[in-house]
Order: C-alpha cells, then sequence, then structure tokens
C-alpha cells in the first residue's frame, strides 16, 4: 500500500512544501491530508487511496516543484524493526512493495542535525542492503524504480519508491559540488546548481555556448560572473559594488558601475544572470522586462522570500513574469526550484523559443 507520499524539502520550509504538494494534489484529483512538523525538513502527504502516492508520482512532473528535493512513495512507516536483523523485515517489504526491477536504492536520513546523527548508521546498513538486493535478484540496469529507505531512527523507517526518470538524480536531492578555491564566494554554487538543475548536460555544450555573451546583474563581487567565465562566457558585470581582481585580470569581463534595474544592453546577448538581494516582485518585474524585449534567450535569477506567506509569494511571482511574457506571444519555459545552496530564496529560470 503506496499511499505516503515523503517529500524531503530545506529545514524550514515544511509549511511551504506541504501547501504546494496539497494544492498539486487536489489539482489531480489524488486527495488526502499533510503531515509534517516544523524544523523536520521533510513533510508527508497520505493519500486517502491504497495507491494514491503511486498516483501522484505518475501525474506530477517532479521537477516542475518548487519547494520539494526528493520525493517517494511510501508505505506505512516501519515503527519496530528489530537492532540485530532488520535486513530481514526491510526486504520482505521491498518484495512486497516494489512493481517491478530497481535500478537504484538509497539509504538516507532527513537533512538535520538530528537526521546528520545517522549519517554513520546508514552506510553500514548500505553494504549488506545492497548485497540482499542483488542476491535477489532485484537490481538491474534496466530497472525502473529507485529504492528509497529513509531512517528517522534505528528502528524507526520510511520505504517507498520513486521512478527514476520524474525524480532526482541526487541522493536526497543533494548534489555534491564543491566551491573552487578560486571563486570570489560561495555564492558561485549556487549558479553551478542551477545548471545542473534546470539544463540538460548533453545541452550544456549548445546552452553554456563559450564565446557567447552574458549579463549578469548585482554581479559584485562575483561569484557568478564566475562560473560564466569558467564555460567561455563573456560577461557585462553590472554593479556600483568592487569585483574580484583575479576575475577582471581574466579579460573576460567588463565591470559595469550602474543600477542593476536602470541598466539596459547595448544590444541582446544570450544570458542574463541575477542574484540580487531586493524585494522579490521587483526582481520578477526585472527579469521579465528583459525577457519581454528579447534583451536575453534565457536567465537564471534569485528571489529572496519574506518572512511569511512565502509560497504564495514565489505563486505571485510567476504569474508577473507569465503575464509579461505572455503578453509577447512567444512561447517559453519557467521554472522555479529552491535549490540546496539557496537558503531564505528560490531559484527561477526563463528561456524562450524561436519557431
Amino acid at each position: 500500500m503506496l499511499n505516503h507520499l515523503l517529500l524531503y524539502c530545506r529545514q524550514g520550509f515544511e509549511k511551504e512544501a506541504a501547501a504546494e504538494i496539497a494544492n498539486l494534489a487536489d489539482q489531480v484529483g489524488v486527495y488526502g491530508y499533510v503531515k509534517t512538523s516544523e524544523g523536520s525538513a521533510h513533510v508527508c502527504y497520505v493519500t486517502h487511496d491504497a495507491d494514491g502516492a503511486l498516483q501522484l508520482l505518475r501525474q506530477l512532473d517532479f521537477h516542475q516543484l518548487m519547494f520539494v528535493r526528493q520525493w517517494f512513495a511510501a508505505a506505512p512507516l516501519l515503527d519496530d524493526l528489530p537492532e540485530q536483523n532488520r535486513i530481514g523485515p526491510l526486504l520482505e517489504l521491498v518484495e512486497e512493495i516494489v512493481p517491478g526491477k530497481l535500478a537504484d536504492f538509497s539509504v538516507e536520513y532527513v537533512d538535520t542535525n538530528e537526521g546528520k546523527a545517522l549519517s554513520g548508521f546508514c552506510r553500514k546498513i548500505t553494504v549488506p542492503l545492497r548485497q540482499a538486493l542483488k542476491k535477489k535478484n532485484l537490481i538491474k540496469a534496466s530497472g525502473k524504480y529507485r529504492l528509497h529507505l529513509l531512517f528517522l531512527s534505528g528502528r524507526q523507517a520510511w520505504m517507498g519508491i520513486s521512478t527514476m526518470e520524474n525524480s532526482s538524480p541526487w541522493t536526497m536531492g543533494i548534489p555534491r559540488l564543491k566551491v573552487p578555491r578560486d571563486a570570489p564566494s560561495r555564492a558561485t554554487l549556487k549558479l553551478e546548481e542551477a545548471w545542473h538543475f534546470f539544463i540538460p548536460e548533453e545541452e550544456w555544450a549548445d546552452r553554456l555556448k563559450a564565446r557567447t555573451r552574458a549579463v549578469d546583474l548585482g554581479a559584485a563581487p562575483g561569484g557568478w560572473t564566475y562560473q560564466l567565465v569558467a564555460r567561455g562566457i563573456s560577461v557585462y558585470a553590472v554593479d556600483n559594488g568592487p569585483m574580484a581582481p583575479e576575475l577582471m585580470a581574466t579579460g573576460m569581463v567588463e565591470h559595469i558601475r550602474e543600477d542593476a534595474f536602470l541598466y539596459e544592453p547595448r544590444k541582446p546577448v544570450q544570458w542574463l544572470v541575477s542574484d540580487i538581494a531586493d524585494k522579490p516582485a521587483r526582481v520578477a518585474d526585472l527579469v521579465g522586462r528583459w525577457l519581454s524585449k528579447g534583451w536575453c534567450r534565457e536567465a537564471i535569477f534569485n528571489l529572496k522570500l519574506p518572512m511569511k506567506q512565502r509560497f504564495q509569494a514565489v505563486l505571485d511571482c510567476r504569474e508577473r513574469i507569465a503575464t509579461r511574457m505572455d503578453e509577447t506571444g512567444v512561447r517559453y519555459e519557467l521554472r522555479f526550484r529552491q535549490l540546496y545552496h539557496d537558503r531564505e530564496e528560490v531559484t527561477g529560470h526563463i528561456r524562450w523559443f524561436s519557431d
């Protein structure tokens, strides 16, 4: 019975993830209720139908979710696992709930201090579980499903599945990225993660092509500009603040000391990126203006969220941009995601298509 949908989110954003999944589930007619607690870094949506969580995996597009890092359809909570022989009962449940072959599996914990304390335990159980799954011939390279085993304690765990094509490829939805030693700031990882999430790897060579041009609004000291330059993209860095000298020494950055909200490019560029700390509605209007006027073809930008009504704030910003784009009559794609390297913000991505 896969009627529990488990969703990982950033700690402190459980209400936003809960509101989002409840809204989307209602839209597709899979009804239920949310169970979560503040600071738990995960949400459980309990469906009334016995296979309701599996229905949601099939009817909703994971990549359109805004506040969810990873998800899986789970059986009821295992809350009395034996301390000595956990593999036996776990394996029995795998054979009961998995509708086909597994391509992969993951032993997980929630992204909190309490959850991270279980990381060593999860590593220890991974190897014997893998061996048991292989012995039962349950893992195949051609498999469709990923098995998730989320431990809340040594005796409590959620077990469920996600489909490989409609979930995050990263364990717990967390990419393993390292800050380059010569990057001007840790903020550089926000843009790198955004590229990994929003752009399929096979399209990087075309959409992040060297010798194209980009504008970075609110660029200083250059964390996002650094990622562009590393791809061989020339950058107009717009900010009244100072840029990192190492970036300027590359010869690929033109520093424009101007207000990012007033700047207009001399000619269109391929990319607009922006990590401006301002009201989200103002940033949304700025991005909508750039895309609707054809000043860029593609943009990645951050929205700094208010303390309250954060989910609604993102919906409002999405509507502001969409309304402006709809007036142009061009085809476009617009998505938002609170990335792992984001904090009190979400990252947006938009591009338009020429017919």
